[in-house]
């Protein structure tokens, strides 16, 4: 299965399909957003934050970026 199968074709994902995606711990997906090297994460709501799918797909095509 594709990895980008799973992503829906546009709108947001939340963490857990982000970390299924992009083999990383949590701690390290969130000191990458605060490095610059994953894309930003937009606030949904109060206890809800996501990510765009384009912002995915795009780290998934052209890989992570290395410190």
């Amino acid at each position: 299965m594709d990895k980008q199968s799973i992503l829906p074709e546009t709108g947001f994902v939340r963490l857990a399909t982000v970390l299924a995606l992009i083999p990383v711990s949590k701690s390290t997906w969130w000191a990458g957003i605060k490095a610059g090297r994953f894309p930003k994460p937009f606030k949904l709501g109060p206890r809800t934050t996501a990510w765009r799918v384009d912002d995915i797909r795009t780290l998934i095509e052209h890989g992570v970026p290395s410190t």
